[in-house]
């Protein structure tokens, strides 16, 4: 975001990724564990269970569901994070093959 001299905000287009946008370390791992997370808050809504349910099945306290539903995902890993679907009841499926350019890139399919 950028600012004016008159205080009005000129937008910028997205890269599709805004953690790279904002120059974060690693934006590709943070936006899939951002979209893992969404999937789990997702699920524990769809089934009304409260936190504290959603923490007996996944196997952590309230509080962690809690970061979780507010998308705050930052001290479990993605391995966790798929663990946590897993628990959920929904298959989590890693595939690899050869990317178009010369860099590959990480991405998740719901």
């Amino acid at each position: 975001m950028i600012t004016s001299e008159k205080g009005r905000v000129k937008a910028e287009k997205s890269g599709g990724n805004v953690f790279a946008d904002l120059g974060l370390p690693d934006p590709e791992r943070e936006l899939l564990k951002a979209r893992l997370t969404l999937e789990i808050y997702r699920l524990i809504r769809q089934r009304g269970w409260t936190q504290t349910e959603a923490g007996k099945i996944l196997g952590i306290q309230q509080p962690h569901v809690s970061a979780l539903m507010r998308n705050r995902s930052g001290s479990f890993s993605v391995e966790r994070l798929m663990d946590f679907l897993t628990a959920l009841g929904q298959d989590v499926e890693i595939s690899v093959r050869p990317a178009r350019g010369r860099q590959g890139k990480v991405s998740l399919a719901a």
